[in-house]
């Protein structure tokens, strides 16, 4: 979802303050018309979902506003921990459409409006709570992935302006949000392991809320309002078609490469580097999951297969105490059937499979070293 650098956004703020200043009480015109613009998806990870946004258009006022709830200010104390912990405020904030349009112009990234069909007095209401938002301390919120984004603010200040929920999820209500993003990443490998493993139970609810621009999109062209549609046929503002770039790294190959030579290698060393790398990542996975306010990100079951008790094995290992490395090794092995099992209708199953496999061979080499021998007596 779009991220606009805070620089930018504060010349657009400054820019517009005159506007703002007296448009909280201006009557639009009855040419006034109010839009929902989708954007499409780009190849930065802030832009990999497409982003949404609020078009005001009143030739009779000179107004040709976009309403965007997708900034942030980069300059924020300890930015990067407030963005991990969950508790970093976004803002909304307004540009004019020709700087708007010319942004995804320069990024050549599709462009989509979808005009709102809703009486003169909606259409007021929805400016009026706009503009008050804008220019209140309610302009900020605590972003959540998928409770509280740019998608999520418009679809809830459309709402709170027609009076009730007319606008609601329409289609893909049977499946989880995580099978929803899983397609996103396509051509982005790694991204999309590193979001499969790290996010928790929360993404595996199903997917009944609005939470990406295309489920708004798509939603609204479904929606009635008063027996009539909600929005006029979409019109494409700008088209392009995505190009992912190719990238000698990040695709499946490398990382089943690396995966075949754990297993081919047969090596002690190699097997502890990988156990380690796991149980690394697995104390991670649960000291975010404790420490950020983010609810996609606790309750991670994957911490059955990087798991940080993986540490001990290790150790054990190292101080050549067989009987409680099998021991370890053997509880490991039936944590990991235990996944599997879990794991079989999950969206991310198979890109975890390669995983699941090779920790297999790893923790059987382990408990196949240390298995202590009876001794035959003839």
């Amino acid at each position: 979802m779009k991220n606009v650098i805070f620089k930018k956004a504060l010349f657009s703020l400054l820019l517009l303050m005159s506007f703002i200043g007296f448009s909280q009480s201006l009557p639009l015109s009855k040419d006034a018309k109010i839009s929902v613009i989708t954007c499409g998806l780009g190849n930065e990870t802030y832009s990999y979902f497409g982003h949404t946004a609020i078009r005001v258009a009143d030739p009779g006022n000179n107004i040709d506003v976009v309403y965007n709830y997708g900034a942030f200010d980069f300059r924020t104390p300890n930015f990067v921990a407030k963005f991990a912990k969950g508790d970093l405020q976004y803002f909304v904030i307004v540009h004019s459409f020709p700087e708007f349009i010319e942004e995804y112009n320069t990024e050549k990234r599709s462009v989509f409006e979808q005009e709102l069909l809703i009486s003169q007095d909606a259409k007021q209401r929805l400016f009026d709570n706009l503009n008050t938002t804008l220019a209140s301390e309610d302009r900020y919120y605590t972003y959540k992935f998928i409770d509280k984004n740019c998608t999520s603010m418009v679809v809830d200040i459309i709402n709170k302006s027609l009076n009730g929920t007319v606008i609601s999820k329409k289609g893909d209500t049977d499946i989880t949000y995580r099978s929803i993003l899983f397609p996103y990443f396509n051509g982005h490998f790694y991204d999309q392991l590193g979001t499969s493993i790290i996010f928790g139970t929360k993404v595996d609810q199903l997917g009944t809320k609005i939470f990406l621009p295309f489920e708004l999109k798509n939603s609204l062209e479904k929606i009635t309002y008063q027996n009539h549609p909600l929005v006029t046929k979409t019109k494409t503002l700008l088209s392009f078609e995505k190009e992912t770039p190719g990238s000698w790294w990040n695709n499946v190959y490398t990382y089943l490469f690396i995966l075949a030579f754990v297993v081919l290698a047969h090596n002690k060393i190699v097997d502890k580097i990988y156990l380690l790398i796991l149980s690394l990542m697995g104390i991670f996975f649960v000291a975010v999951g404790f420490y950020s306010f983010h609810q996609e990100l606790a309750m991670n079951y994957n911490v059955l297969l990087f798991s940080p008790l993986l540490l001990i094995l290790i150790f054990l290992s190292i101080i050549k105490n067989k009987r409680w490395t099998y021991r370890f090794a053997v509880l490991h092995l039936l944590f990991l059937i235990f996944y599997s099992i879990f794991m079989i209708n999950k969206a991310h199953f198979l890109i975890v499979l390669p995983m699941i496999i090779t920790s297999g061979f790893v923790l059987v080499r382990v408990a196949i070293r240390n298995k202590k021998r009876i001794p035959i007596i003839i």
